[in-house]
């Protein structure tokens, strides 16, 4: 059943809506809801876009394929294509902005979702895919959490003062209904103030400057005492041209970087001898970047993950990739949290790390980060294991994820 907020935006009888929101407002339901009624009438063409196409599989393809079997509606699917077809000679399509391919210039589409479109490069809508609603008068519908001014994302949500074809809706986590407010107040705790004004308040703040901003040379940098550790966390980003890797100890709420690797014109192979020389007869537990399990930067057919589990160490990967912004929302809220807590240090000794965490910036005027530096590979080595045992991302409450609609 849709919420009253929800059913705000689905009200509206504009032809462009952009519907900004807190963290688990429901917005991906919504879409869903939103591109079933189109279909359901004769012979519509529906595309449904997020940034990625293992984001169409893994969010949306299953849950809506069970809905529309659910309601009989569903004649045919297919699954390589994320295709779906309805007894109403209607066809639904869900498509990853990742694989441009996708994008077939000259369709005709009557209703378009843009699911976290600010995370998808501007050009695939003012090129591609606005083009394929001219003729057919479509709509479209545009859904994501707000990432700061100066983006197009921003300006579209501030079209509708200049375009009265344009609406825009702006709703907090809260006025979802579907994460209690204890859970938000531990949130506004656990977070730093930026991430959560814009992951649950919904909330436009400046992206500028350093990526890791709450990162301090003075506060952070700290030398390790804890030199006889039995265990050791080690993160690990996967690139020939470099290896990256970061040791970290941590008593389950505090984690010190006390080490870290890079070796250029390598392999996982190479890596793995180089951690074993290091920390020989420690406990070592690893977080791989989750593309492990396919990737293979050594010879011999086998991919970094078996190669890892091949070492004898303790592997821990998450089943699909994290979201970047999650991963550096992950680290600030470690760096410094909205109460002025700080549980992430960094030893001197650490300088690809510390020069990785002070330096990594974003692109300007946008949300994308700048990797010409390659300041970034360290960051993802360290964020892959913060990330993991300090997710920020909580499944607050067990409601379906496709509930009635009326």
């Amino acid at each position: 059943m849709l919420t009253k907020k929800q059913r705000i935006v689905v009200d509206s009888k504009k032809r462009f809506r952009v519907l900004i929101s807190g963290r688990r407002f429901g917005k991906t339901h919504l879409a869903i809801y939103e591109m079933a009624k189109v279909a359901s009438q004769v012979n519509k063409r529906v595309w449904y876009v997020c940034p990625t196409y293992r984001q169409a599989k893994e969010i949306v393809w299953r849950p809506f394929v069970n809905k529309l079997r659910e309601l009989r509606w569903l004649v045919d699917t297919n699954e390589t294509e994320l295709r779906m077809y309805l007894r109403s000679g209607s066809e639904i399509a869900l498509k990853g902005a990742d694989k441009q391919g996708a994008f077939l210039r000259g369709v005709g589409l009557d209703f378009l979702v843009m699911d976290e479109f600010a995370d998808i490069d501007p050009m695939s809508w003012y090129e591609v895919l606005r083009p394929t609603l001219a003729d057919t008068k479509g709509s479209a519908l545009f859904c994501g959490t707000p990432r700061g001014f100066g983006n197009w994302a921003y300006d579209l949500f501030t079209k509708y003062e200049t375009d009265t074809e344009w609406e825009s809706f702006q709703f907090t986590t809260l006025d979802g209904g579907q994460v209690e407010k204890g859970e938000i107040k531990q949130a506004r705790k656990d977070l730093d103030d930026r991430t959560f004004k814009q992951e649950f308040e919904a909330t436009f703040v400046t992206y500028s400057g350093a990526v890791f901003y709450n990162f301090s040379r003075r506060h952070t940098v700290k030398n390790f005492k804890e030199k006889n550790t039995s265990h050791i966390h080690i993160g690990m980003d996967f690139n020939i041209d470099p290896m990256t890797a970061c040791a970290l100890w941590t008593d389950g709420k505090n984690v010190h970087a006390f080490d870290d690797i890079v070796i250029y014109g390598s392999n996982t192979d190479e890596m793995v001898a180089e951690i074993k020389k290091r920390y020989a007869n420690k406990s070592i537990t690893v977080y791989p970047d989750p593309a492990s399990k396919q990737r293979k930067t050594s010879a011999g057919g086998r991919t970094d993950l078996s190669i890892l589990l091949n070492a004898g160490f303790n592997v821990k990967v998450r089943n699909k990739h994290p979201e970047v912004r999650d991963r550096i929302n992950s680290l600030n809220a470690k760096l410094k949290n909205n109460r002025g807590e700080r549980s992430l240090f960094v030893d001197p000794v650490c300088k690809n790390t510390i020069n990785s965490l002070e330096r990594l910036i974003y692109k300007q005027g946008t949300s994308q980060i700048d990797k010409e530096h390659g300041y970034d590979h360290m960051a993802d080595a360290i964020s892959y294991a913060v990330e993991y045992m300090f997710p920020i991302r909580r499944q607050f409450g067990k409601k379906e994820y496709i509930q009635r609609w009326s």
